[in-house]
């Protein structure tokens, strides 16, 4: 096996592992994926593989259009999704997709999560967006690629920032998340479990309580990821 696949089938592997050891997924659900710029492949888990069964030597390379590259299983079925992800988001480095229980449920309720506190403010300064339901065209089309489309097209009419704001949940089926590497993108599908929570529970003790003022939302965003960021050592 190539050394540089090696050595990136055995972070996707241990990215892969976090899943079921954060409790974002049961038996064989979600993926990790991480990407290798220079050579324009990225890693990938193998479809309907259980994490208690799943080693590095299982995790799938594939090509930005989705050609197997190197590996003797399928790729997640998913694959589609992370591909048009990684074309469309070039800053990014890793893609997580989860089925979460409350991220899913905001999903499924085909809303999306409302800035309520500062917790969500720290990481986004933005409501989480929850794309509109499918098209049957798009449905019944390339379905996985279709969904990334779905993403990248709800991003561009809320005029959303891929760096700014790195997760969504796909209206009917459940949250996608990404970042710079895949142990953000596996660190933002923590969060975004944590906030989905938050807001569920904000949402049934007051349920018309206000969106978070601005002015906090500003500060506590700028003061974690702003030109004069503070926050951390």
């Amino acid at each position: 096996m190539n050394d540089k696949y090696a050595r990136l089938k055995d972070e996707c592997y241990e990215l892969n592992m976090e899943i079921p050891r954060r409790q974002l997924a049961l038996y064989t659900w979600g993926n990790v994926s991480i990407i290798d710029r220079e050579t324009g492949v990225f890693a990938i888990k193998p479809s309907g593989v259980s994490y208690e069964n799943l080693n590095a030597q299982d995790i799938v390379i594939v090509s930005l259009d989705c050609k197997a590259v190197e590996g003797k299983l399928k790729p997640s079925s998913d694959t589609w999704t992370h591909a048009v992800l990684y074309r469309n988001f070039e800053n990014i480095g890793g893609v997580v997709h989860t089925h979460s229980p409350y991220a899913v449920g905001w999903a499924q309720a085909l809303e999306p999560i409302t800035i309520y506190g500062t917790t969500h403010a720290d990481h986004s300064s933005e409501d989480i967006p929850c794309t509109p339901p499918m098209s049957d065209e798009q449905i019944q089309g390339n379905y996985e690629e279709e969904t990334g489309n779905q993403i990248i097209s709800h991003f561009k009419q809320l005029g959303l920032n891929s760096i700014e704001t790195e997760m969504v949940l796909v209206g009917s089926h459940g949250p996608f998340t990404w970042g710079k590497t895949g142990s953000k993108a596996v660190y933002n599908a923590v969060v975004l479990e944590e906030l989905a929570r938050m807001a569920l529970v904000t949402r049934q003790l007051n349920p018309s309580v206000s969106r978070l003022k601005e002015t906090l939302r500003q500060k506590h965003y700028q003061r974690k990821h702003g030109p004069e960021a503070y926050y951390g050592q």
